[in-house]
């Protein structure tokens, strides 16, 4: 892979020629290299944001940072911010969104011809490259435009969170997250708790004379495993990840404690998997729950392709920010693994799909 983002070759060539019919504003291939150059793993988006907000001042838009609170279980005190980006004194009627924190750990970007890699190209630092350059042309139509780039979505949406507070009156939010290009019909929500078992610290020799948490934690998990997950015929199953367990001190001493972190994708409302969890555990162990987010349906727009969004968004805490569309370039496959990657087509083909989505949206005919 090259480095040093000195492309060459028919395939760059074309993709250079193309850039140029997509928008003379803003490149995008270029701006997501230098976002992705910056580290922002969630709770560290301080130097990402200021970026955003440098860059876009210096292109004329009028830019509000917020503060983003630092959770008790964050390991740094640095600052975080969200970005908002608008015209002065102007209701906007469309938002582009998505977040500029990403997932741990930190993956230098580099290229080749064809893709960008690294952490953040598609999950999101490309899809705010890409809303930039839409939003850059838009506005040069007379399209009333705002930004929203926002921190922690990947941990617990608390800039999504804190910037629902402050909307600025929108009609039309278009959440950007990799969809492959393809408008989201759904997006599956979630709901997270925590499994803590208790039991008596005993000699392993001897195991009548303690309690396992560990067994019983087991047996939770066991239960939680067999419980029949609902199914919505034109968006799949609800589905279950037991994704982290801890406990106990040694192989020979019997485990006073023991925990599990348990992740269910939500189809419907969250009610009846609450009460098949919490029957699960019950005798064996307590259940905390510590995040939802709510199963969402999501406008469409006619001629577009169209896909189901397994994974879940901000866009259940951006509710005040207009009617949500979910729209970005790169796969969802690729986004939180090593091998994260975008195609530098797509993102070209991203800004044309923003565009044409805005100008459909905010068309006379459409109000």
């Amino acid at each position: 892979m090259n480095v040093s983002g000195n492309e060459s070759g028919p395939p760059a060539r074309a993709a250079r020629a193309h850039l140029k019919d997509v928008t003379a504003f803003v490149d995008p291939i270029e701006l997501t290299r230098k976002l992705c150059a910056i580290e922002s793993t969630t709770y560290h988006e301080g130097a990402a944001a200021d970026f955003l907000a440098r860059f876009l001042e210096e292109r004329g838009w009028a830019v509000e940072k917020t503060p983003v609170a630092q959770p008790l279980e964050s390991a740094t005190s640095g600052p975080r911010w969200n970005v908002y980006a608008g015209a002065p004194a102007e209701t906007p009627e469309l938002v582009f969104s998505t977040h500029i924190d990403t997932v741990p750990p930190y993956i230098p970007v580099s290229e080749d011809e064809e893709f960008l890699y690294g952490r953040g190209v598609c999950d999101a630092k490309g899809i705010i490259a890409a809303q930039i350059a839409a939003a850059e042309l838009l506005r040069t139509e007379g399209f009333r435009i705002g930004l929203l780039f926002v921190s922690g979505e990947e941990r617990d949406s608390a800039g999504a969170k804190a910037a629902n507070l402050s909307p600025k009156g929108s009609r039309f939010l278009i959440n950007g997250e990799p969809t492959d290009n393809k408008l989201a019909l759904a997006s599956k929500g979630s709901l997270r708790a925590v499994f803590r078992a208790h039991g008596k610290m005993a000699h392993s020799a001897y195991p009548e004379l303690g309690e396992s948490a560990v067994h019983k934690l087991i047996e939770a998990l066991h239960r939680v495993l067999a419980i029949p997950l609902p199914v919505l015929e034109d968006v799949g199953p609800s589905t279950v990840n037991i994704g982290q367990i801890a406990g106990g001190h040694a192989p020979n001493v019997i485990a006073d404690h023991a925990e599990a972190q348990v992740l269910v994708r939500l189809v419907t409302d969250s009610a009846p998997i609450r009460a098949a969890l919490l029957e699960a555990a019950q005798g064996l162990a307590d259940v905390d729950f510590t995040l939802e987010i709510p199963f969402v349906r999501l406008k469409a727009v006619d001629g577009l392709p169209t896909t189901i969004a397994k994974f879940t968004t901000d866009i259940p805490q951006l509710c005040n920010w207009g009617e949500p569309l979910l729209l970005g370039p790169g796969s969802i496959l690729v986004a939180h693994t090593p091998h994260e990657k975008v195609a530098k087509k797509e993102l070209l083909e991203a800004v044309e799909l923003y565009i044409q989505v805005a100008r459909r949206l905010l068309a006379p005919s459409a109000a």
